[in-house]
């Protein structure tokens, strides 16, 4: 009886954390748990899924023009800071593995339609993955296959911007 009630729980903690608790406990995210909290977005991003996240890192938030972050946190740019954010999520989970083959498989770019609705393309440069977004402007994955209970994160080091 002892030993059944000793692996139970070494089971329960090899699974992974939802998308937000993986972010919420690496400190590289603390700027996108942030800004996930203002958005009101915890609740989805901890649903079922599966997500794909394009996670920017605290630096690739940095690389935007000062102030940038701070005036999205406002309670009165919740609506662009939703808008940026879920541009950085897709539906369905693709590890690093899938993304580089629909690559090859496309003749060197695929693109994606992102829960926010606006499309990035994807290509290599190299043996990266690179994103290119909706204004022309390229990000770098810079950490694959981050796993989380309903999805998977892919580090990178710009934030990417929609249309609008």
């Amino acid at each position: 009886m002892e030993t059944s009630e000793m692996e139970a729980p070494a089971e329960e903690a090899t699974m992974p954390e939802t998308i937000v608790g993986v972010a919420s406990g690496n400190e590289n995210f603390s700027t996108l748990v942030a800004a996930v909290q203002a958005a009101d977005l915890v609740g989805t991003l901890s649903s079922d899924g599966p997500f794909t996240v394009f996670a920017p890192t605290n630096d690739a938030f940095a690389k935007l023009p000062e102030g940038t972050v701070e005036s999205l946190l406002q309670p009165e740019n919740k609506a662009s800071l939703i808008n940026i954010l879920t541009y950085h999520v897709v539906a369905g989970e693709f590890a690093a593995s899938a993304v580089v083959e629909a690559i090859n498989s496309n003749d060197g770019s695929f693109v994606v339609e992102t829960v926010q609705g606006d499309k990035i393309t994807l290509s290599l440069d190299g043996e990266n993955v690179t994103l290119v977004d909706a204004q022309g402007n390229a990000s770098t994955v810079i950490m694959a296959d981050v796993p989380a209970s309903n999805g998977v994160i892919h580090a990178i080091d710009a934030v990417v911007m929609p249309a609008e």
